[in-house]
């Protein structure tokens, strides 16, 4: 929690430090453990900093939507984040993060959207905890996962269309897998991410849910999101072999990673109810 909050009060120590904003993009960086890759020693040195810089960005602000010492004021900060985003080049930085991410947009010239896109996903985790249907999950992993991984890729040089969707395919099939495996733990925060639509389709109800009941319908119910992460990740497979070394083992690790998920939740016979995998 301390970290959380100090990584948010930061302040610049000297205006224009962009290298001491890079390092605390980078120390942020080596104090988090996350499921993706993050600035890791197979990165080329000169691009290690800028993808700092993009963790650093989205880790902020995705404590601004889970972490508790922000109940109350999650999309105050949020809309906070998202401002001084829409202010680099127009006012001088007065956080690290934007600081570091100013010179990166400059240096790669990255579009501002697809930052944007990710604090919209995360506004809307503040008010929006049901959906209806799939279409409206993924409008959500549009936002939230994909991208991470285009910003990832225009880090390294990449801007092909083919490689975007592809790149979309492995990045909303982690978030279906997160989702999956998370029923339990998003329930707590009262978030279900199973569509509506499914739910009625399974003969399965959220009070259901809620219950803890592990039945052969919630197992069908699981079976069927199960395959449509599992039909995605096969979507993007292509992408590592179409990429440099050592991006394509960094995106080739991180596939095989996702699609384990998936295999240790079949493994456990989908009850995500009671076990985490």
């Amino acid at each position: 929690m301390a970290d959380t909050l100090r990584d948010y009060e930061a302040k610049l120590s000297r205006p224009g430090d962009v290298s001491g904003a890079y390092r605390f993009c980078q120390d942020l960086a080596d104090r988090h453990y996350e499921n993706f890759p993050v600035a890791s020693l197979l990165l080329p040195k000169r691009l290690r900093k800028h993808v700092a810089a993009l963790y650093a960005f989205a880790r902020i602000a995705d404590d601004f939507s889970d972490e508790p010492e922000y109940e109350g004021v999650r999309r105050e900060r949020l809309l906070e984040w998202r401002s001084a985003l829409a202010d680099i080049g127009k006012r001088p930085a007065n956080h690290p993060v934007f600081l570091a991410l100013e010179q990166t947009l400059k240096e790669l010239e990255l579009p501002k959207e697809p930052f944007d896109d990710l604090l919209s996903a995360f506004l809307q985790d503040t008010e929006k905890k049901r959906y209806a249907t799939f279409d409206e999950v993924m409008d959500y992993c549009r936002r939230s996962a994909n991208p991470v991984g285009r910003i990832v890729l225009m880090i390294h040089g990449y801007r092909d269309a083919e490689l975007f969707r592809y790149s979309d395919a492995i990045c909303t099939a982690l978030q279906l897998a997160n989702f999956w495996q998370d029923v339990s733990v998003d329930l707590k925060k009262d978030r279900v991410y199973i569509p509506e639509e499914d739910f009625k389709a399974q003969g399965y109800s959220e009070a259901d849910l809620r219950m803890g009941v592990y039945n052969e319908r919630f197992k069908n119910l699981m079976k069927f999101q199960v395959c449509r992460a599992r039909a995605l990740f096969e979507q993007g497979k292509p992408l590592p072999e179409k990429l440099h070394w050592p991006l394509s083992l960094e995106i080739r690790l991180t596939w095989y990673g996702g699609m384990q998920i998936l295999k240790m939740i079949h493994k456990l016979d989908f009850d995500t109810i009671r076990t985490r995998p």
